[in-house]
């Protein structure tokens, strides 16, 4: 195997079958020591946290295989923490996809004048370029396609999957009393095709989940969704 990038939760290897191999780490984003799914640094090391995300990644990629949602995923090795997962490409350098059901964390920082926090948001999908140096900005659609980022009807398959996939999501987050704030996806193209399809991963780094109106920290969801 071959290492082709470092990320900040996850490395990844390319194989030489033509897959990749995501090797995750205990590192999670957050500022300042303080975990925060939507920020665009490392903020702190979490024993565990590699293991929990990939175990959590792993049963949700299973849940939503078995919907036919087009995905990247093929298998995952817990003790390893590694995820065997097909060749995608991203957008452009990258764009993150957030689903949010609650006026929480930037959303309300930028929204505030026209909500309460924890206010209740009807599936609000937004979508942000992977930039670091610009934190991230948001991008409409036709910016998307202006830029050659994306095509409108590539925005419109992957914010019509984005709804999906959340409602799978939060449906078995429900069924242990756990409710989802907001969470992070990332789509890529795969296959001969290009078509639009889940990549990364799923895990409690990547989603504000509540129980009884109480933040779950990331590990303690794994335990909380598998147990």
């Amino acid at each position: 195997m071959k290492k082709v990038y470092t990320g900040k939760t996850k490395d990844v290897y390319s194989m030489e079958d033509g897959n990749y191999l995501l090797k995750f780490k205990d590192d999670v984003t957050g500022t300042d020591g303080v975990f925060d799914p939507g920020a665009n640094t490392v903020g702190l090391k979490i024993e565990g946290a590699g293991k929990a995300g990939l175990k959590l990644t792993k049963y949700f990629f299973e849940k939503i295989n078995s919907h036919s949602i087009p995905t990247h995923y093929i298998s995952a090795d817990i003790d390893n923490q590694t995820m065997t997962v097909k060749p995608a490409k991203v957008f452009g350098k990258g764009v993150e996809v957030i689903l949010r059901y609650r006026a929480v964390g930037s959303f309300y920082k930028r929204y505030g004048m026209y909500c309460k926090q924890g206010q209740h948001l009807d599936g609000y999908v937004e979508v942000t370029l992977k930039d670091d140096d610009r934190n991230d900005p948001l991008i409409t659609d036709e910016a998307l396609q202006m830029l050659g980022i994306m095509t409108k009807d590539e925005y419109r398959t992957l914010v019509d999957m984005t709804r999906k996939i959340g409602a799978i999501i939060k449906e078995e987050m429900l069924k242990k009393e756990l409710e989802l704030y907001d969470i992070k996806f990332e789509f890529g193209r795969v296959g001969s095709d290009n078509h639009v399809a889940l990549i990364d991963e799923i895990s409690g780094g990547n989603m504000r989940a509540f129980y009884k109106g109480k933040y779950i920290e990331p590990l303690e969801l794994e335990k909380m969704m598998l147990k």
